[in-house]
């Protein structure tokens, strides 16, 4: 039995929430480059190079890529191996206090949904835990803004109804979100399960590197069909118009029961924070 301390997963967790608001990955930065090359609207290309600068200036400045520092959503891969001492929930919800006040980032998180009180340090955290074999301990931190998550939709359609059924509801969930989500977004697919696994599939999907396509061939299909489809929409980057309104679309699936098809779209603004390590 391997021992993680709770100052490890504390501390990691703090430098993953600044690193995730302040710092895009690679993938993010070539498909908004790749799009900047592409992109036919003047107006488009312009607001392209505008979001590169100020990523930039997040990156050299430590500074929030964005005033929504967003809720942090935490994936956790624990080995069956690994012992935190100390409890690995309270030791998340440290990192992500700790993280949030020091990296100057906005606290977003109410205690009660209804009563609206604000908890001031942005915990607790949504934590999803998957255990495995070994003893390796890997968290990713993907700070969600709600600009893009109240855009997210979930449909529970008949087995007759098929692809297109699924395609067209896509579709139409990302024309209904229109500037809202501040585009170019990445667009998370989660197809199968229950109700809440393919919204957890939709969310998944979103952290998936841009560029990587889903191991089954009939899948990788529809995402690139999704991808041309939405991008032919005309909502272009931040709403104005163009030919760049996802920079992709990613899909995720699970096997389901003989009488459903469920379907979930989460989408993510074109910062698609997430950032990871193995402890």
């Amino acid at each position: 039995m391997r021992t993680i301390t709770f100052e490890q997963v504390a501390s990691a967790v703090e430098e993953l929430c600044i690193k995730a608001n302040t710092n895009i990955g690679a993938d993010v930065t070539a498909a908004l480059e790749k799009a900047k090359a592409t992109e036919e609207s003047p107006l488009g290309k312009s607001i392209l190079g505008h979001i590169m600068d100020n990523n930039e200036i997040a990156r050299n400045e430590l500074v929030p890529i964005c005033q929504d520092t967003g809720m942090a959503v935490v994936f956790v891969t624990i080995g069956q191996d690994v012992h935190v001492d100390g409890g690995l929930t309270d030791a998340i919800n440290e990192g992500v206090r700790r993280g949030y006040e020091k990296g100057y980032l906005r606290k977003s998180v109410v205690k009660d949904p209804l009563e609206r009180v604000n908890t001031g340090d942005n915990t607790p955290a949504v934590i999803h835990y998957d255990i495995v074999p070994g003893d390796k301990l890997h968290i990713m931190v993907a700070p969600k803004g709600f600009g893009s998550e109240n855009m997210s939709q979930l449909k529970m359609f008949k087995p007759a109804d098929g692809v297109e059924a699924v395609k067209k509801f896509v579709i139409e969930a990302v024309e209904k979100a229109g500037p809202n989500p501040c585009p170019p977004i990445v667009v998370g697919v989660g197809i199968g399960g229950t109700m809440e696994k393919c919204a957890f599939l939709a969310k998944k999907a979103l952290l998936r590197h841009i560029g990587h396509r889903n191991e089954k061939a009939h899948l990788a299909s529809l995402e690139e069909e999704l991808l041309e489809k939405i991008n032919n929409l005309g909502i272009g980057p931040q709403g104005l118009g163009g030919r760049t309104t996802a920079l992709t679309v990613n899909i995720e699936s699970y096997p389901t029961h003989i009488a459903g098809l469920p379907c979930a779209v989460n989408i993510n603004c074109h910062v698609a924070r997430h950032t990871e390590i193995e402890l």
